[in-house]
């Protein structure tokens, strides 16, 4: 694995706020939303979306449902993986991966298959973490996958909601945003491959402290919100901010992408979006294309990536490449690719992932012919 290194997120997407900024080169905002993307997924949560945790109505247990303890590690005590999986009702569907360590409470579905994607493609995991200060463990509530191609002169984001019930190798079905606490980077590099048949190329992990520090260094960022947000928020009670253009310090930030008590994750996931695409304008505005080394070294302990500054000055081809506008697009696995769920052993409400659906959208966030 490539030495962690630390830069600013404002460095990593710089080329990106180009190509958000296609119908508007001096980087304003554009007063709709539509007319800077091209959504190609719901990324939006329906009208009757309600808070999470949802209240999920359990489904019936999985015929291949195993009913064992499944806290209890695979061992020579019990049933061994080879006799669990010659039974019909548990067969091996993890070949060419790591075999599960933990009884799992449906069935693990098969990999989806590396995607033979186009030349001249690379794909970055954003990540944001829930780490806090003088905290240890943390999950990885907030993954896009950015898919980058200097030949198409394309860039597309991909959300993924934090509770989908994945397959993690080498441990079992688990949510998404648990992987990385279970396995670094590394076996959250392995999960996307399994799930969704894409090995990211690159990472960039943010947490509170830093997403703070970011939003903050830029003097805020103007955000165009798509739907007006009523919530609770510490220090001010219940917080609305209104549809239409809000300017937005690091705080109000932090609290806009991460609120959920009065909406769902689905409807997080556009935020999170909303959220990007401003700091993608911010950026440009800031002339962060010419200022990429500088920007570099001024931010330089804001994020954790895998990605160093001659990675990135390649990929600042693609800004005018996209200037006309027809070359980024937002994706997300959204209510019509997942199955609400509930989890026999321990309660928990999760997201079961359609793989037909969810193939659908990674062919076309992946640009597969």
């Amino acid at each position: 694995m490539p030495t962690r290194n630390f830069i600013n997120l404002q460095v990593i997407l710089l080329f990106l706020s180009a190509c958000s900024a296609f119908s508007n080169p001096q980087g304003n905002p554009p007063l709709n939303q539509s007319d800077a993307i091209q959504p190609a997924s719901l990324i939006v949560a329906p009208p009757d979306s309600t808070a999470t945790p949802t209240p999920f109505q359990p489904l019936a247990p999985s015929p291949t449902f195993i009913p064992t303890d499944y806290l209890n590690p695979i061992s020579s005590a019990g049933p061994t993986l080879d006799a669990i999986a010659t039974s019909a009702t548990f067969p091996i569907t993890w070949v060419g991966y790591p075999g599960p360590t933990i009884y799992p409470p449906i069935a693990i579905p098969p990999p989806m298959g590396i995607w033979d994607q186009p030349a001249n493609q690379i794909n970055i995991l954003l990540m944001g973490s829930d780490q806090r200060p003088y905290e240890g463990g943390f999950r990885t509530d907030v993954l896009l996958l950015a898919t980058l191609n200097t030949n198409l002169g394309t860039v597309s984001l991909t959300s993924f909601p934090r509770d989908l019930f994945v397959y993690i190798p080498g441990w079992t079905m688990e949510r998404i945003n648990t992987a990385h606490a279970r396995g670094g980077f590394q076996l959250t590099e392995l999960t996307f491959e399994y799930n969704f048949g894409v090995r990211p190329d690159y990472w960039v992990m943010i947490n509170f402290n830093g997403f703070l520090t970011m939003i903050d260094a830029l003097g805020g960022i103007d955000v165009q919100v798509g739907r007006t947000l009523s919530d609770q928020r510490d220090k001010f009670g219940v917080y609305t901010v209104l549809a239409g253009i809000v300017h937005m310090d690091g705080e109000t930030t932090l609290w806009y992408v991460r609120s959920r008590g009065t909406s769902s994750d689905f409807d997080r996931t556009r935020r999170q979006q909303e959220v990007l695409q401003a700091i993608f304008f911010k950026t440009l505005s800031l002339d962060g294309v010419t200022r990429a080394p500088q920007l570099y070294q001024q931010y330089i302990e804001t994020v954790l990536t895998n990605l160093t500054l001659d990675d990135i000055l390649p990929l600042l081809s693609l800004a005018p490449q996209l200037a006309n506008g027809n070359g980024f697009s937002r994706y997300a696995v959204g209510p019509n690719q997942v199955t609400p769920w509930v989890n026999p052993f321990n309660g928990a409400q999760v997201l079961l992932p359609n793989q037909e659906a969810v193939r659908a959208i990674m062919n076309q966030a992946l640009n597969i012919p």
